[in-house]
């Protein structure tokens, strides 16, 4: 896979970022380094194309997930980010999930499939109707969430589903509502906050 890597402080979170429809390993960065500008920095391109746009596993239509790719996608972004891990020396329980919209379902399926190695995030944006769900509790991992009131991508049913997939399972959750599906201020602060927290 694609990616980019910089250094931050030994210590500090590492932050996996992974982009929306149509962005790559690049377009993070900026975001990564607000959030906390001692972290490592690890962007991510996603391996599928659509229409020649990256991103991380395919579909079927807007909102409808290929599930079976889904699940080959988390695997090997999974195993990738450990092979990271061990090539630049980082600790996997160091690393927060930081994705936006496509990013941030990617990671969803991280949480949700690899809970014992991925237990802290930050999704913007995301979505996640899947018919099969792993049933174990999630009381190690905490994600900070934002959703947009009129989402045009995400609808607030579909926001709600995400939040009752984490609090059904125990996890410790914050969100923010937003107007929309794009980012803005308030939940980056909001999601940089958390992270100080969360550390």
């Amino acid at each position: 896979m694609n990616f980019i890597f910089h250094q931050g402080k030994p210590a500090a979170p590492v932050l996996v970022l992974l982009h929306g429809t149509g962005g790559d390993e690049r377009s993070l960065l900026d975001l990564g380094h607000d959030l906390d500008p001692q972290a490592s920095l690890l962007g991510i391109r996603g391996n599928v194309l659509e229409n020649g746009m990256p991103r991380y596993f395919k579909r079927l239509a807007e909102g409808i997930y290929d599930e079976e790719d889904l699940m080959f996608r988390g695997q090997e972004l999974a195993a990738f980010i450990q092979e990271v891990a061990k090539e630049k020396g980082f600790s996997i329980e160091q690393v927060v999930l930081v994705g936006y919209s496509n990013g941030a379902n990617i990671a969803l399926n991280l949480l949700l499939e690899f809970s014992a190695l991925f237990q802290k995030a930050i999704l913007y944006h995301p979505m996640y109707p899947v018919s099969k769900l792993p049933n174990h509790l999630l009381a190690q991992t905490n994600v900070f969430m934002s959703f947009g009131l009129k989402d045009p991508i995400v609808s607030v049913e579909d926001s709600k589903y995400v939040q009752a997939i984490f609090e059904s399972r125990g996890a410790q959750i914050e969100y923010v509502w937003t107007p929309s599906h794009q980012l803005t201020y308030q939940e980056v602060e909001k999601s940089r906050k958390w992270l100080e927290k969360a550390d």
